[in-house]
């Protein structure tokens, strides 16, 4: 048979075959009724909820963990030294997400035994275990977002009521109110240490000119000196150390 009809071939015996799935018992979809008036559906709609729910695991790693404030931090060091591939983007993602799991492992470990657990365990349901899953990631976000923020985004939502208490902030608020207090404290660490790299490259460029040598790059000079400084300073110690204890609470 050529390739053409195989395809065909197969959807039709599958066609033919769906009637015998049927009569079988296997079926897509099942609920039932629960005793607080809900429902809960079938291990197989939940594991295709599940397969779904993985897709955004990249986005939440980047916008609901210490990541992001990591990898900008690490990025403006990158041009601070004055080595725009150096260290290459690799290793700064690789350091970011070792350091970000360090971090969040609190977190992360609230979460699995409050939510995972009990859920892989069969004591409570998917949504009971989300609930609880999210409880932790709720709390660490909200101990790293600025008052200010929350309040404009709160507001910007058009909601009317006032919070009784910090634990009562929607996710939908507090994702993006997370996400703008750590671009800004990211910017803050990184303006930081650009202010020393920012001295020697005046003070090599103020050097040269005074001796005339205007057509040497002031950035091939000082290049050494700022390597040099911060393998003196233990500068990689001193930066994981600030970054990991500027999320303490």
């Amino acid at each position: 048979m050529k390739a053409r009809y195989c395809i065909p071939a197969i959807l039709l015996i599958g066609m033919m075959s769906s009637p015998v799935l049927a009569e079988s018992g296997l079926t897509l979809m099942t609920t039932k009724p629960t005793a607080e008036g809900g429902q809960t559906y079938s291990v197989t709609l939940q594991i295709l909820m599940l397969m779904t729910a993985l897709t955004f695991l990249p986005t939440a790693l980047l916008m609901m963990t210490s990541f992001a404030r990591i990898a900008i931090v690490l990025a403006i060091l990158r041009q601070a030294l004055g080595t725009p591939t150096t260290p290459s983007t690799q290793i700064i993602i690789g350091l970011s997400l070792f350091l970000t799991f360090f971090i969040m492992s609190p977190v992360l470990e609230g979460a699995y035994h409050d939510g995972v657990k009990p859920y892989m365990d069969e004591k409570i349901a998917a949504d009971v275990a989300i609930e609880r899953a999210v409880k932790p990631f709720h709390g660490f976000m909200l101990s790293q977002t600025r008052e200010s923020d929350l309040a404009l985004f709160y507001n910007l939502s058009g909601r009317d009521e006032a919070l009784e208490s910090p634990d009562k902030v929607p996710m939908s608020v507090l994702i993006p109110s997370f996400i703008t207090s750590e671009l800004k404290t990211a910017f803050q660490i990184g303006f930081l240490i650009f202010i020393p790299f920012v001295v020697i490259d005046l003070v090599v460029a103020s050097t040269l000119m005074s001796m005339g040598m205007m057509m040497l790059s002031p950035m091939l000079i000082s290049l050494p000196f700022k390597i040099m400084l911060f393998v003196l300073v233990d500068g990689w110690t001193m930066l994981m150390s600030t970054l990991a204890s500027s999320f303490a609470v």
